[in-house]
């Protein structure tokens, strides 16, 4: 009999595009905002990144800053998208950016044999 797995992560990626007319201390300000978003305690793990220097054509390198945060559950996503520190940062940083795409997932179901 196989023992049950682990609870599949619940990932929350963000893209953020700054607007055309963002200059570099535009930029230091959405970076300082989510590094203060990082801490919502629900984050279980959390990652800021910028584009890769990589080169293919299927790769999206247009955003200024990729904020990935896995959670536990979905409830701790919710609890992180009702958070003081969120709020904060949607009402003081997003004078920074233009646009916001976001990716939520959950992990597919394995298959058991």
């Amino acid at each position: 009999m196989n023992a049950p797995s682990p609870q599949e992560p619940f990932v929350h990626h963000v893209l953020f595009y700054t607007k055309a007319t963002a200059n570099e201390a535009d930029k230091a300000k959405l970076l300082e905002g989510l590094r203060k978003l990082a801490g919502v305690p629900s984050i279980k793990m959390s990652h800021i990144g910028v584009p890769a220097a990589t080169n293919r054509d299927v790769i999206e390198r247009t955003y200024a800053y990729s904020w990935l945060c896995l959670f536990e559950s979905a409830a701790d996503e919710e609890d992180y998208q009702q958070h003081p520190i969120h709020d904060e940062f949607r009402n003081q940083y997003a004078i920074y950016w233009d646009k916001v795409v976001i990716y939520d997932s959950i992990g597919v179901p394995s298959t058991q044999s």
